[in-house]
């Protein structure tokens, strides 16, 4: 429910950045020319860091990905992948940053997200470089593995990790390509076992574009925003097909036909009246990371399945 919790402040609080030249904000800003921030000169000979902290579970994820796990010292609160973090001390997280003991661990590089503006500045206060993460849609998460590894020293990984992502995401879009795209209501927020409190994706950002990859059609996603909190009433007007709740970690058996029976007073919605309700456990669906690929298939085959019959 952490990452959960996370996911709803970041994709709520976040608001759209532009491309540059190509490349997403997090890349322009974080590699600019010289492999650096643009607001402290490149240190000469380039040297790579050797002591990490990350704040951000997807970028974790990237780095271990890439061969850079080993120089990964911390983790933010909400790490688990993969199982090496474990091992590593924990600093907080986007809402909590222990300053203190990020930097009683003198590292060479921090990855934080690009809205946390007053940690960035006491990190740059102690001449402690940054890669400042933004996250904006699918494309950008195989941007964001070319940049980390260029900032760390390791492009020529980070570049082919990128196109292994590429590659097996557009394999996952051909696959159901023929397919009529259903009416999907994304959920990945509400209160446990009632209808208040829903968050849905709206048509901008990565669970948007995730779920459009897999072959599903954002019954919101002419909301040109990452998150909408939706009433009933709103659902009811939008009439989805399939209702598909995106969650951080599986549920029990009991607790999962509990959450999905809580769908039921809305028996108008044709998602609910032909059974087409679904709870996904999955920690790979709601962190924007190098697991996607493997998201977007297990989305595409519980909308599709008879393409993968």
């Amino acid at each position: 429910m952490r990452v959960l919790a996370a996911l709803i402040a970041l994709l709520v609080t976040s608001e759209p950045l532009p491309v540059v030249s190509g490349f997403s904000r997090t890349v322009a800003e974080t590699v600019g020319a010289s492999g650096f921030s643009r607001t402290e000169p490149a240190p000469r000979p380039f040297q790579s860091p050797q002591r990490i902290i990350s704040l951000i579970p997807a970028v974790t994820e990237m780095l271990f990905a890439i061969g850079a796990g080993p120089q990964v010292v911390a983790v933010s609160s909400f790490d688990r992948y993969p199982p090496e973090v474990e091992q590593l001390q924990r600093v907080g997280a986007l809402i909590d940053p222990d300053v203190e003991r990020i930097l009683s661990l003198r590292p060479d590089l921090v990855a934080i997200f690009g809205s946390q503006t007053n940690l960035r500045a006491q990190l740059e206060r102690a001449h402690i470089q940054v890669f400042a993460y933004t996250d904006e849609g699918l494309a950008d998460i195989a941007n964001t593995m070319r940049a980390i590894g260029i900032r760390v020293g390791r492009a020529q990984s980070g570049e082919s990790a990128a196109r292994d992502l590429e590659a097996r995401i557009a394999a996952a879009r051909k696959r159901v390509s023929g397919a009529v795209k259903p009416k999907t209501l994304i959920v990945f927020g509400r209160e446990p076992l009632t209808l208040r409190g829903i968050y849905a994706s709206g048509g901008l950002g990565f669970v948007h574009d995730m779920v459009e990859a897999a072959g599903g059609a954002n019954v919101f996603g002419d909301i040109q925003r990452k998150a909408v909190q939706a009433t009933t009433e709103q659902i009811l007007a939008r009439l989805p097909e399939v209702i598909l709740e995106l969650r951080s970690n599986p549920l029990a058996p009991e607790t999962r036909r509990r959450e999905i029976a809580a769908w039921r007073p809305l028996a108008a919605l044709p998602a609910v009246r032909n059974t087409r309700v679904y709870i996904l456990g999955d920690p790979r669906t709601v962190i924007p990371g190098p697991r996607i690929a493997e998201a977007i298939e297990l989305i595409a085959e519980t909308l599709h399945p008879e393409a993968f019959r």
